[in-house]
């Protein structure tokens, strides 16, 4: 089996300033990724063959089929491992506005406006109960864009559904800067938000 490895980030940890502070992003990537990164791999040691062979997409998307004897760990440490990945390319120095192309169009048929959909992601995610993420999900079954709240690290993926658009609301994501508050937090990640990657992860979805 092939062990995981931390994802290098894709710009300096101190790109994000002033709305995600550099020590945030750094205590995160090098402590809290490490973390999951490293107890992914030993879950998935102790998993047969044609788990360990799989890769950590299809692992989340058919969690059932992993003993249950591992399945909580590889829930949550492989969900750590895949959330992180995704939300390092979430952002952007200079990123934020308004998403154009087919996911405006998608996220306008479902939610009816992008500040009607902005709303829904912001109130929702702030009033996720300890900790968890925010998401803009892809629903094959519908063809359809809609929002997902998802507890601790459990990835969308797990309920059949592609992230698109997550936001970390664990308060080792923000809690240095923001202390306590988190809805200022999510209010500043908009202005972090790569939309062009999101596009990109649209368009692969459908």
């Amino acid at each position: 089996m092939g062990k995981y490895t931390l994802p290098e980030m894709p710009y300096a940890y101190d790109a994000l300033e002033p709305h995600i502070d550099a020590k945030t992003m750094e205590i995160h990537h090098t402590k809290h990724h490490q973390t999951y990164t490293d107890k992914l791999n030993a879950a998935l040691e102790s998993c047969p063959a044609e788990i360990q062979d799989k890769d950590i997409v299809d692992i989340l998307s058919d969690i059932n089929s992993v003993p249950e004897a591992q399945r909580g760990a590889i829930n949550f440490n492989g969900g750590g491992f895949d959330n992180h990945r995704l939300f390092w390319n979430n952002m952007k120095p200079n990123g934020g506005g308004e998403p154009g192309g087919s996911i405006a169009d998608a996220i306008n048929a479902s939610f009816g406006s992008f500040s009607d959909f902005k709303e829904k992601f912001s109130s929702s995610s702030a009033v996720i109960q300890g900790s968890g993420w925010g998401w803009l999900v892809y629903n094959p079954s519908s063809g359809k864009v809609e929002y997902k709240a998802m507890p601790n690290q459990t990835s969308p993926r797990t309920e059949g559904l592609i992230p698109l658009l997550g936001c970390d609301v664990w308060e080792h994501a923000y809690y240095l800067k923001y202390q306590n508050k988190r809805p200022d937090y999510i209010s500043n990640w908009w202005n972090v938000v790569n939309w062009d990657e999101v596009e990109s992860r649209f368009s692969k979805a459908k």
